[in-house]
């Protein structure tokens, strides 16, 4: 008997444990929206367009509130953030009730209400509702804020997601034969610090995705990610100084750290290139088709894709922010030098398309994702977009679900010694290209000393004229 007891107890404990959370709606669903970066305190106008869009599901990708404190930038007095002198850190935690009062803040509003009405809302997190700014496993917080997002969500109190270590689930849609598998990761709770190189998901969470992604196949698994899979992303960010919102907003579309190296660097998949090469690898390893990535974080949207990394094509679109967004952080009379400077990167990833709204094809402004599935068609076809706070597309792509399968039509290597766009990486490209970025802001700042240097130089040799014509008068 004891033995039976004992089989029964690894049973269930194998369920809670490695499946974690997965539900099943038999319900057709055909219509998804995605977010991410939304501040409690903001005017949020975009719920508009996401009920206009009328979406089944709808998928928080983290920074759904804002949870976390900042201090201003100060280079003097008794708390300094900044320059050789900083003795306090710019972001700090909140306390539990500050975080209690910031989720209640962002659920009572009365178009996110309307949307909870009308859709099932699921989600993951990211740093700022995770409790502090670019965090990741040494954050003490985290299970006080786990508790507090999953009520948020209103998780169910006897959900196994409230027994585990971080906040990854999964969910399947639809009756069998036009099922779409939900993949929701948690890229904080477990991860290492961003320089070593370590684990991005954990031990615990890398054993439930095999087990997931092996898992009875789907037409469709869509893998949320709280930051961006594909890009080496950048971010202003020096270790003793560190440059405010206008040029931080003005650097972090160029969408490789590669390229904008080492002025600035940012949180992605590709700070921990081990961990993206398993990923890459356990998606092959499953041979499961229909997979792709939806992402946040970086306050601009932009779509990606990746051929080189499971047999057929990848794609990440990122949706960001809701609320956060690159061009209202800055003075409206530079949006366009922004719009510019995304336009110069280089990017081997991203997908130019005539239906982008801007010639980089990033969106620099709130916008939203929106999936739509059209399963009557032969074969069934994908529409995946990004909608402003009007609803109007700002960029897509079209997907036949016939080509996400393993061993399509898609080359999966580049020739040697040429670099193939959608499949070299960044840092692979030509020295010029890849440090073009560089080359421009060092020249700009270098042109714009001189200047300064011709001015002062042109205004201490008129006065000097001007004081002695005084003084001979």
């Amino acid at each position: 008997m004891s033995r039976k007891v004992f089989l029964l107890f690894l049973h269930i404990f194998f369920l809670q444990h490695l499946t974690s959370k997965s539900e099943h709606s038999p319900s057709l669903v055909s219509r998804i929206s995605f977010g991410s970066c939304s501040n409690q305190s903001a005017p949020q106008p975009i719920w508009d367009a996401i009920i206009k869009f009328d979406p089944q599901v709808f998928i928080w990708l983290g920074d759904n509130i804002y949870g976390d404190n900042r201090r201003p930038f100060s280079i003097f007095g008794r708390v300094r953030t900044i320059g050789p002198w900083k003795n306090a850190e710019r972001f700090f935690p909140s306390s539990e009730l500050e975080m209690r009062y910031r989720y209640q803040q962002a659920k009572s509003n009365p178009g996110y209400s309307a949307v909870r009405r009308k859709a099932r809302v699921i989600g993951t997190w990211d740093d700022h509702d995770y409790g502090l700014n670019n965090a990741g496993k040494e954050f003490p917080g985290k299970d006080i804020n786990q508790k507090l997002m999953l009520d948020f969500l209103d998780e169910p109190q006897n959900s196994p997601r409230r027994k585990q270590a971080g906040v990854y689930a999964s969910y399947v849609f639809g009756p069998q034969g036009r099922q779409i598998k939900i993949i929701l990761l948690d890229t904080r709770y477990h991860r290492d610090p961003i320089s070593s190189d370590g684990s991005m998901l954990g031990s615990s969470q890398w054993i439930w995705l095999e087990n997931e992604l092996n898992s009875s196949p789907t037409e469709i698994t869509i893998i949320a990610s709280s930051i961006q899979v594909f890009p080496y992303m950048v971010y202003v960010r020096r270790h003793c100084w560190e440059i405010e919102i206008a040029v931080f907003h003005l650097l972090v579309i160029s969408n490789l750290t590669a390229v904008g190296s080492p002025l600035f660097v940012l949180e992605s998949w590709a700070r921990f290139p081990k961990e993206r090469a398993r990923l890459f690898k356990l998606i092959a390893d499953s041979n499961r088709s229909g997979v792709f990535f939806i992402s946040g974080d970086v306050h601009f949207g932009e779509i990606t894709r990746y051929d080189c990394g499971t047999g057929y094509p990848l794609y990440d679109v990122t949706s960001s922010g809701l609320t956060q967004s690159v061009e209202q952080a800055i003075p409206h009379s530079l949006s366009l030098l922004v719009r510019f400077m995304a336009w110069l990167m280089p990017s081997t990833m991203r997908i130019y398309g005539e239906d982008c709204r801007y010639r980089s094809c990033t969106y620099a402004k709130p916008n939203f994702g929106a999936i739509e599935i059209d399963w009557d068609a032969a074969p069934v076809s994908l529409k995946i977009e990004l909608r402003d706070v009007n609803g109007d597309p700002v960029n897509n792509v079209k997907v036949l679900l016939s080509d996400l399968h393993p061993g399509g039509t898609y080359r999966t290597q580049p020739t040697a010694g040429t670099h193939k766009h959608h499949c070299s990486l960044e840092v692979d490209l030509p020295w010029l290209s890849r440090h073009c970025f560089a080359i421009v802001f060092y020249t700009s700042l270098l042109g714009l000393a001189l200047a300064m240097g011709v001015l002062i130089h042109i205004t201490v040799s008129v006065s000097k004229q001007i004081f002695v014509k005084l003084k001979r008068d």
